[in-house]
């Protein structure tokens, strides 16, 4: 800081908006400055403003209260960013850094059931977190570990085979996914009832469970498949086969894309050779049961199984391997992964077995995206009861929901491609933004109807401000005002300077966006720009306007916030209508 020769830390420079009520534009908390400066937080603000006040062309006036310096900006300044920025599609982002990619994983769904309202909630973070970080200027890479193995694939090829009469997608006209979804619950209700057959014969819960004949079969199914038996191969790749093609359709509708799949029935033994290496290195070591085991009690962790006795792998010895194999493959400068709260031991776990015990650099690259569980007003969903609301059924929910919300506003006539556009549009938009508006960390309540409103802080509020300015600007070309004619010195009343505000902080919050990986700053950013357009639409007339200078600067304003919003939007994996 010139004024008192000092330098202060960049994270000591706190400058925020000036609250609603006080005069200014940007305010800056002083009080970090009274140890070093020696003085009272009201001097140092009266000297530092007043500093500013000579130095910069861009601040025109100050006040301080209470430690608090509030600075006003120039008109000049307002309208420079207004005509640099007004048409600039970029806005706010950075351009592409030359440096290692973020690789995010996100998805990771199981082969036995389509995906779910949890699984929504987690590819629409994931999805936007890149988009994100892509504006923020990282290359990123997104990836999908598709769970295709285990005890729970067998239990639905062993239902379809004991129950299915042949049944397929195209017999029964059912999504792969679906069907094969449906099979695994077939699986869950005979498996329960063979228990309780079991239990009144005089078996207790446990033995029953245990020994019930269908987990036995399943079991069985699991040995054959490790094993490499063609007819189970077979059956397996065929149902797979059908689930793919289910998610492929899933994915496409909420438009989500992976750079690179991986398949846990591809990747389940590489960690093998990375708990070898721990042994030869003497930091896993062999249990007297068989099973290799690493201590992380000096982390605060408990003792951690990483092969059981019989040889085979667990969870983690896979994790173990494709962090590895992805840092090779791809030299990340950290990867995310997009996994519920209920793993953040796992990943802690993970994360040191690499970093402290093995010394692998793909271990300190490890960042888990933690996110809380999303719930229905119904409350708790399990897949093998059949509770569950998939995806598609939600998807197809909230188009309706859209389609009887449109059509009660009866202000626009479509035809029947342009109405179904438009509901899709709006149903997914709505979708989307309700669960991405809530904190990543923090738990959630979906309301479908709720979502829909086109009040409030929703999607539809802030697709139909956007489809509200793009009539404004069809409606000032029919009239022959050209937006982009050259903009003169021209005074800015307080409403164009809240909105040229709000415009200003877009950078900013993309920034912090990516910092820290939270869509929710983006959405309710993108809510804040539509609410204050909507005031600022309401107390400065444009159309009205005699002045032309003024009608243009209001036309500009409003072809940025546009601009803004269908690019904030899109950062959140939302489209916006040109009409609605």
């Amino acid at each position: 800081m010139n004024l008192y020769g000092i330098e202060i830390e960049a994270d000591r420079n706190i400058v925020l908006p000036t609250r609603k009520g006080f005069s200014g534009d940007f305010t800056v908390v002083v009080f970090p400055y009274v140890k070093t400066a020696r003085k009272s937080p009201d001097a140092i603000g009266q000297e530092i403003g007043g500093a500013l006040v000579r130095e910069l062309p861009q601040i025109e006036d100050f006040n301080v209260v209470k430690g608090y310096l509030n600075l006003k900006l120039a008109d000049s300044f307002w309208l420079g960013l207004l005509c640099e920025e007004y048409s600039n599609q970029n806005f706010g982002k950075s351009e592409r850094q030359a440096c290692p990619p973020v690789v995010i994983e996100y998805s990771s769904p199981n082969t036995n059931k389509p995906l779910h309202l949890g699984h929504v909630r987690n590819n629409l973070l994931g999805h936007s977190v890149s988009k994100i970080l892509e504006a923020c200027g990282y290359p990123v890479v997104q990836v999908n570990l598709v769970n295709d193995r285990g005890i729970h694939i067998c239990k639905s090829m062993l239902a379809w085979l004991k129950f299915g009469n042949g049944e397929t997608p195209e017999s029964s006209g059912m999504k792969g996914d679906h069907l094969v979804g449906k099979y695994y619950v077939v699986f869950d209700q005979e498996y329960k009832r063979q228990q309780k057959e079991l239990v009144a014969q005089g078996m207790s819960g446990a033995e029953a469970a245990d020994k019930a004949p269908v987990i036995l079969e399943a079991r069985e199914m699991l040995r054959k498949w490790e094993s490499g038996d063609k007819e189970v191969r077979g059956l397996w790749s065929m149902m797979n086969g059908w689930v793919y093609d289910g998610f492929a359709k899933t994915y496409s509708r909420l438009g989500i894309e992976f750079d690179k799949t991986y398949y846990e029935s591809e990747t389940y033994l590489l960690g093998k050779d990375i708990v070898q290496e721990g042994l030869e290195k003497g930091v896993f070591c062999k249990h007297e049961d068989g099973s290799v085991r690493v201590g992380l009690e000096e982390f605060g962790l408990d003792e951690k199984v990483l092969l059981r006795k019989d040889g085979t792998s667990v969870y983690i010895t896979q994790d173990l391997g494709t962090a590895q194999l992805r840092y090779e493959e791809f030299a990340p400068q950290k990867m995310v992964y997009v996994v519920g709260n209920e793993q953040n031991y796992h990943f802690d776990v993970l994360k040191t077995i690499l970093d402290k015990k093995l010394h692998k650099p793909s271990g300190s690259c490890i960042y888990h995206l933690s996110y809380g569980m999303v719930e229905l007003p119904s409350g708790k969903m399990k897949s093998r009861e059949g509770t569950v609301v998939d995806a598609d059924d939600l998807m197809d929910d909230m188009f309706s929901e859209a389609k009887s919300g449109t059509e009660a506003l009866g202000k626009f006539q479509f035809s029947e491609n342009e109405a179904a556009e438009l509901y899709e549009m709006i149903g997914l938009g709505a979708l989307k933004y309700f669960i991405l508006k809530v904190d990543p960390q923090k738990n959630m309540l979906f309301n479908p109807e709720e979502s829909i409103d086109f009040n409030g802080n929703t999607a539809p509020f802030i697709q139909y401000t956007h489809a509200r300015i793009r009539s404004i600007m069809r409606k000032a070309a029919e009239n022959g005002i050209d937006s982009a004619a050259e903009l003169h010195t021209v005074a800015i009343n307080d409403e164009e300077k809240a909105i040229l505000n709000v415009l200003y902080q877009y950078p900013k919050t993309i920034s912090l966006a990516g910092e820290n990986m939270s869509p929710a700053l983006v959405a309710n950013y993108c809510y804040e720009l539509a609410k204050t357009f909507n005031h600022f639409y309401q107390e400065t007339p444009i159309f009205k306007e005699e002045d032309p200078e003024k009608r243009l600067l209001r036309l500009k304003i409003s072809l940025m916030v546009a601009n803004v919003i269908k690019s904030g939007m899109d950062l959140l994996g939302i489209k916006v209508p040109e009409k609605m």
